[in-house]
Order: structure tokens, then sequence, then C-alpha cells
């Protein structure tokens, strides 16, 4: 009779001993994304105020009868230090959390941008003025900020272990297979047509950088988490997949500033930084949804919020990106128009000289 009553209070604290454990394990992975969300935010935070930095650098350089080089400044290295430090905290962080939430948390730096912008203006505006010109930047940094909450709130949590093992397993599956199929063959399309047929749209650009880092960020992730573990004593740097993910990592984040650097030469970099960020924050988010299964196990509204916070997000980089200044185009201080007769026959005579010595027609002297 005690045995059977014995045994019945053993079965009645089997569910408990099983929820608890539930419990802790979920409030590991919380922990875990909040380690690897904080570790972005301040990653992005930092690079956003190094690149500040050396932008002030180099303003005061160009203003000043400074004869020194830029990187003679202790204020240049201080931001080259500042940004190699927000790098660090941003590669550590995907080790820790999902990919999915990661990569939009890179708003922070456009946030970041343009409350240092707006800090560190010259201008004098009164309240009226200041409000009306900066209105944009204020709602699209409220917004910024709340699709950040909602994303961080409503992230994935599986935190699968960054083994040699999973990552071969992901990588020769056949949903990712299938995925990397799709985005070779679209990414031979669009360069094709940016290559061949010019087809210098920013969207084009755009879209073969985000097609690029979508895998930069899914081999970043496999990087840092095998690296992680190896400092914690698993060590995973004898996998030859670790050194496939290192290479493609480098190639393609390579590839992908190459890219940038076209854009920039075409296109305002505000347009380049809200269309960036909503392309490769799009096909970034896809990518590690195929790969690391970032959405499995998740319930309908989980995802549904974590939409709307992207979507919130994208709104609010669009809209701070949008009231930034256009570069203004060099003008010369003195028309050629408004030049002396004197100057204005020099220029003719300078004119025929060279017309004479290629053979070309000189008609046209009077209209210069």
């Amino acid at each position: 009779m005690d045995g059977s009553h014995s045994a019945a209070l053993q079965l009645q604290q089997l569910p408990p001993t099983s929820s608890s454990s539930a419990v802790s394990e979920a409030s590991f992975s919380y922990k875990e994304n909040l380690i690897g969300a904080l570790l972005a935010i301040f990653g992005h935070l930092v690079v956003s105020i190094a690149l500040n930095l050396q932008k002030y650098c180099h303003i005061r350089l160009a203003g000043s009868k400074d004869p020194r080089a830029y990187f003679k400044t202790k204020t240049w290295w201080l931001g080259l230090f500042l940004m190699l430090l927000g790098e660090l905290g941003v590669f550590a962080s995907y080790a820790f959390a999902p990919l999915s939430l990661i990569v939009p948390l890179s708003a922070v730096s456009v946030i970041a941008s343009a409350i240092i912008g707006i800090i560190f203006i010259k201008e004098k505006w009164k309240l009226k003025d200041f409000l009306r010109r900066y209105i944009l930047s204020f709602v699209g940094c409220g917004l910024a900020v709340v699709g950040t909450y909602l994303l961080v709130t409503f992230a994935p949590n599986s935190h699968e272990k960054m083994t040699g093992e999973n990552v071969t397993r992901h990588l020769v599956s056949w949903p990712f297979l299938l995925y990397m199929l799709v985005e070779i063959i679209l990414f031979c399309l669009l360069l094709y047509f940016y290559k061949e047929k010019n087809a210098n749209n920013i969207v084009v650009i755009l879209l073969l950088v985000a097609l690029l880092g979508s895998m930069t960020v899914v081999t970043v992730k496999a990087v840092a988490g095998m690296l992680v573990l190896s400092i914690q004593g698993n060590l995973q740097l004898d996998y030859p997949i670790f050194y496939v993910m290192f290479v493609c990592m480098v190639a393609t984040a390579v590839y992908q500033a190459a890219f940038l650097s076209q854009a920039s030469q075409m296109y305002d970099s505000s347009l380049i930084a809200s269309v960036g960020y909503i392309l490769s924050t799009t096909i970034a988010i896809t990518a590690g949804a195929i790969f690391y299964l970032d959405f499995i196990g998740e319930d309908v509204l989980h995802i549904c919020m974590f939409a709307l916070g992207c979507l919130i997000a994208f709104l609010g980089v669009f809209l701070i990106t949008r009231n930034r200044k256009k570069a203004i185009p060099f003008e010369p201080y003195i028309s050629m128009d408004a030049m002396p007769d004197s100057c204005l026959h020099n220029r003719q005579l300078l004119f025929k000289r060279y017309s004479n010595s290629r053979n070309l027609p000189h008609h046209n002297l009077e209209s210069l």
C-alpha cells in the first residue's frame, strides 16, 4: 500500500519537473537573445560614433591650415579604434542571438547618426523652424525605436549551437540548396543587366548588395558561433566547414563593399541607406529563416508582431534618411560669363590656336 502511494507521488511530481526545465530553457533563450541584442545595439552605436568622428576630422582639416594628413590626427585614430570595437561587438552578437534579430538592429546606426547630426548642427534655428525642419527625423527616430523594441520582444528564440556538424547539416539541406539556386540565378540575371545592359537603377545595384549581404550574415553567424564555442572549450576550428564559411564571409563582404562603392558614386547616400536597409534586411531575414530555421516552433502571433516591428523600423529609417540634406554640387565662385573682355579675348585666342592645331572649325568663337 505504501509502495503504491509513493509511486503515485512520484508520478505526480514528474510534470512540475518537466515544466520547470522548459521554463529555465526559455529564460536561458531570452537571456541569450538579450545579450546578442545588447551587443548588436552597442556595436552599431559605437560604429556610428566612429564614422562621425572620422567625418569631423576630415571636415576640420579641410577647413583649417593644418598641413597634417588625416591619419596623423588622434581624432581619426580614435574613430578607427571605436569602429573596430563596434564591428567586434556586432560580430559577437551573431553568436548569441538568431540572425533574424541581429540584422534589423542595424537601424540603430541610422538613428544614432540622425541624433548626432542634429546635436552637432552649427546653424542657429528658432524653435519653430527647428521643429519644422527636423520633424521627419523626430518621427522617424520614434518609429525606428518602436520597431526595434518589437523586434527584440518578439524575435525568435532558436538557439542551436553552431557546431561543425550542425552547420554542415544546414548547408546541405534541400531548402537551403533550393534557396541558393534561386539566389544564384537572380544574382546572375541582375549582374547581366547591370554590366551588359547598363541597368544602373539603384534597386538593381542594392539588390546585388543585398543578395551578397545575405550570404555574408549567414557565414558570419556560423564563424562567430564556432569561434565562441572554441573559446568556451569545445574546439570547432578543426572542421573544414569553418574555413569554407570564413572564405565565403570575406569574399562576399569584399564584393558587397565594391557594389556599395559604385552605388555611392551615382546616388545620394540617404537614398542608399534607406533602400539598402530595407532590401538587405528583408533578404537576410529570409536567408536566416531558411538556413538556421529561425522561425520553427514560433506561433503566428509572434511572427506577425516581428514582421510589424520590421515594417515600423523600415518606415522610421525611410523618414530619417529622407530628411537628410543632399550634397550640393561644386559651383565656381566666378562665373565664366562674368569675366572681363580681356579674359574672353585670351580664351578666344587659345581656342583658335587649339582649333588650328586640331583642324577643327572655329566659326563659333564669339559664343565663348
